[in-house]
């Protein structure tokens, strides 16, 4: 039997202003047969995060449609106009490729004009990280971008920036929410639209946007000499596909290959299960066109262009996908060296990554004398610093493991776009040396100890698959593990209660870092694990890192074996 709040949720949908298409949907769920779907669909709001929304289309308060987007805007003009007293407020706006995008898109743009705010709307599709510098660039208060990164095609969302070009955090984040949560009915929403507060950004923005990434490149003299290098690029149907490739050859590069059949925008994703760079099976295509033209190079973005995926050929000239740890050390690398042999490391530089990224970011960081930054999971936080330290010491690179990459600082969220190129440049660079990426990995490996990673994800489903992982991670507090897989834990790390735990000499200490659902795991043998639910969805991740020396680039895959073995184990143990 159907909970009496649920039904009465449905019917306050039916008696309010919506459209008939959507009031006929609703009265099908409360006759189905099978209440799941009402129930689904009606259990809870949508929950308006720090981030913003994310979840399935379709109707209910507890699904991504016209009226939960119209009141999440609501809610967040609310608090701009709360924000900026007596000022012209501006908003940047844009979409990638999902499905209803520009429904949504033009949703939140038409809420925000009926509220007397300026909306700076991108005229075609484009990349997140162009949203985050247009902020910057045009001067807005907030931002916001329309996808559901590289969910399944049934997902969409909404991002919301501020107007530093990073995606929102404290105070402004949990602020937004308050706002939020005060619209109950979506005759809350000021739905009457005011077309003169509307801009379009045409694309000669896309210029202005590719003129920065240029300034990027250390060493345009190897792109020029590496021209021809073969390069395959996929924006998976998303956002990118126009970008990517324009950014690769304002760094030099000429023989770029875009994959056909993933070319054109598309939010059903004909072509791939899930539209996720970092499964090789998203890849597919990308990597049969790489062989084709012999590729030295296959780069793909995920729909909204945030980040990025790259294959390269390995010694025996098969395909290799680099992980989001492995590309993110590359950059850094090839960054710190080269700022070096410019002469530009003065020790007022910083890089940043999150404590659920690989830990050898920090190891190079390090060894180049360059501080470094450990933050909390979400590329917002990395912005924060670059906040924090703007005026004062230079951004030199950021990254997190999915993906996730930021070169400079004239955007404030992960850029596919200039990390496309980015990577292409390393690759020319090396290349003038005779080395593949692989090489340079093995470099890096040598010198600092061969870091492996690996990311374990369990979907629960509805509320009950939400209950159970709050339980789960309940039971790692209250009954902290003494070994895992029969390796003693040497340390607890419990971010939410804000705890270092000292397994070995029991010993409690005080973390210092903002509070987040996240626990850690760090093992005799060195390994480390990480439990983070996801704030979107019911979902639980765990994020394994091993590491051992790596004494010759001989032993690279031997090495790699034995670390591939320890990640089985304890994905064994976790999954």
């Amino acid at each position: 039997m159907t909970d009496a709040s649920i039904i009465n949720k449905a019917q306050s949908w039916l008696n309010s202003n919506i459209d008939t298409q959507t009031k006929a949907e609703i009265n099908a769920l409360l006759n189905a047969e099978d209440p799941a779907e009402l129930i689904d669909s009606f259990y809870r709001d949508l929950e308006f995060g720090t981030g913003g929304l994310r979840g399935i289309m379709g109707v209910g308060s507890n699904r991504i449609n016209v009226y939960t987007i119209g009141m999440a805007t609501q809610g967040l003009a609310n608090y701009l106009k709360a924000s900026f007293p007596n000022q012209e407020i501006s908003v940047a706006v844009t979409n990638d490729s999902r499905l209803n995008n520009t429904l949504f898109a033009d949703t939140t743009a038409n809420v925000m004009t009926a509220n007397g705010i300026k909306v700076k709307y991108f005229k075609e599709m484009r990349p997140t990280p162009m949203l985050s510098f247009a902020i910057r660039h045009f001067g807005c208060e907030s931002g916001v971008m329309v996808t559901a990164s590289h969910n399944p095609k049934e997902y969409n969302g909404y991002k919301v920036y501020w107007n530093d070009g990073g995606q929102v955090v404290a105070p402004h984040d949990k602020n937004i929410i308050t706002e939020v949560l005060k619209i109950k009915s979506i005759d809350d929403v000021n739905w009457n639209k005011n077309d003169a507060l509307k801009e379009f950004i045409e694309e000669d923005f896309d210029l202005i946007y590719l003129n920065e990434v240029k300034k990027l490149s250390l060493s345009p003299q190897f792109n020029i000499l590496a021209k021809d290098m073969p390069i395959v690029f996929s924006p998976i149907h998303g956002a990118s596909g126009k970008m990517v490739p324009a950014a690769l050859k304002v760094f030099g590069f000429e023989n770029i290959h875009i994959v056909e059949e993933q070319k054109e925008p598309d939010g059903n994703f004909p072509t791939v299960k899930y539209p996720n760079p970092e499964e090789a099976e998203a890849l597919d295509l990308s990597i049969k066109l790489g062989k084709k033209v012999k590729a030295e190079l296959v780069l793909a973005c995920d729909p909204d262009g945030d980040r990025t995926a790259a294959v390269v050929p390995n010694e025996n000239g098969d395909f290799e996908l680099l992980n989001g740890n492995q590309t993110g050390a590359l950059i850094i690398y090839y960054l710190l060296n080269l700022y070096r042999e410019q002469g530009r490391l003065t020790g007022n530089q910083f890089t940043v990554s999150t404590i659920v990224t690989t830990d050898l970011l920090g190891v190079i960081s390090r060894d180049f004398k360059v501080e470094y930054f450990n933050v909390l999971t979400g590329f917002k936080n990395i912005a924060k610093v670059i906040l924090a330290n703007e005026g004062e010491k230079e951004f030199i690179a950021g990254g997190e493991e999915s993906y996730g990459f930021l070169v400079g600082d004239f955007a404030r969220d992960k850029d596919g776009v200039s990390a496309c190129a980015i990577v292409a440049e390393i690759a020319a660079y090396y290349r003038q040396k005779g080395m593949g990426l692989i090489d340079v990995l093995a470099e890096i490996y040598q010198k600092y100890g061969f870091y492996k990673e690996s990311l374990i994800s369990i979907t629960k489903k509805g509320k009950d698959g939400a209950e159970q992982i709050q339980e789960l991670m309940k039971g790692f507090r209250t009954n902290k593990p003494s070994s895992i897989n029969g390796i003693k834990v040497e340390k607890v790390i419990d971010v939410q209660e804000s705890r270092i735990y000292d397994m070995k000499g029991n010993k409690e200490y005080h973390l210092d870092l903002e509070k987040s659902n996240v626990i850690q795991f760090y093992l005799e043998d060195g390994s480390k694990i990480s439990a983070r639910p996801s704030g979107t969805e019911p979902k639980i991740k765990y994020y394994i890192s091993v590491n051992e020396p790596l004494p010759n680039r001989a032993a690279y895959r031997k090495v790699e074996a034995s670390l591939e073995r320890k990640i089985n184990a304890l994905k064994d143990f976790f999954g």
